[in-house]
């Protein structure tokens, strides 16, 4: 494990550690929290992107410090952690060793997770998995059963998820043309076509700065998001009955990848879930609104 240290204005201390996991070396950045003793002390709260993101993607949650130690990973795949990735791998319960890897390697006994999209997806997941290390879980816009069924049967899903089975379908495209597809992705993100191609994923395009439209196509990949929707098209949601922690799930009020019955089903398979449609919202809450995220998450750890 290599470290660094990098310094940004909106934290405190911020530590770039390279860690290998089974699915390739993962870059993963810690900022300790106010008041602990050691970089690895109390419960982290742990933040994992969807599949248009990287660690950067929570910086509008961040611009505070924070009692508790942040962990924020850029998952194999994606942001920082493309090199070396072997998707050929890629699947739920892989990944789920390389983030739980990462965080015993950190000696982290629990854990608060923080998930957006395909990353709330991944917190449950590891939630029904390791039940007694997980303290609670924040799943912001997560793609469960809606997503899992159109990535199964994108043609009988397209009137009900276009965006997310456009997007599939391109993204599979893209991903077939090797480097070159990611050197279109990263050529169309460059340019004002952007703006218009993301405007369904925000409840106020106009709103989004340039730089937020500008990172989302430089963080996609059309390899990763193509193995994401293969892992989940098949999953079986039974899996999450077992988790024993609090969870909140929250999806925006006009989000394109998260229904409001994906909530309904989520409350009606998770024990102890509080669902949340956040107004003037898409599916992205934390950068949208990131004030009452913050809120909704802080009322939480409180409990």
């Amino acid at each position: 494990m290599s470290v660094r240290q990098e310094s940004a204005t909106w934290v405190a201390t911020l530590r770039r550690h390279t860690i290998p996991t089974e699915l390739g070396p993962c870059t993963v950045r810690v900022q300790q929290g106010i008041g602990s003793g050691a970089p690895a002390s109390g419960t982290p709260e742990v933040y994992l992107h969807g599949t248009a993101g990287s660690w950067a993607t929570f910086r509008p949650l961040l611009s505070e410090a924070s009692h508790h130690d942040r962990v924020l990973i850029d998952l194999p795949g994606w942001g920082e952690s493309t090199k070396g990735a072997r998707l050929e791998h890629f699947g739920i319960e892989t990944m789920t060793r390389a983030v739980t890897d990462v965080l015993n390697l950190l000696n982290y006994p629990r854990w608060n997770l923080v998930g957006h999209s395909m990353g709330g997806f991944l917190a449950l997941h590891i939630a029904a998995t390791w039940p007694e290390r997980t303290a609670s879980v924040a799943a912001i816009s997560p793609t469960t059963f809606g997503v899992s069924e159109a990535a199964r049967e994108p043609l009988r899903s397209l009137s009900r998820f276009p965006a997310f089975v456009g997007m599939m379908l391109l993204m599979r495209s893209l991903a077939a043309l090797g480097p070159a597809g990611l050197a279109m992705v990263r050529a169309v993100g460059a340019t004002p076509v952007m703006g218009p191609l993301m405007s369904p994923f925000f409840a106020d395009p106009p709103g989004m700065s340039a730089g937020v439209i500008r990172g989302l196509g430089h963080n996609a990949r059309p390899a990763s998001f193509s193995a994401a929707a293969r892992a989940v098209a098949h999953y079986d949601f039974n899996q999450w009955r077992g988790i024993r922690c609090p969870v909140l799930a929250t999806r925006g009020e006009t989000d394109v990848f998260t229904s409001p019955s994906d909530l309904d089903r989520l409350a009606a398979t998770v024990p102890q879930v509080q669902t949340v449609t956040i107004q003037h919202c898409g599916h992205f809450a934390h950068v949208e609104q990131p004030e009452q995220v913050q809120r909704l998450l802080e009322d939480m750890w409180s409990l």
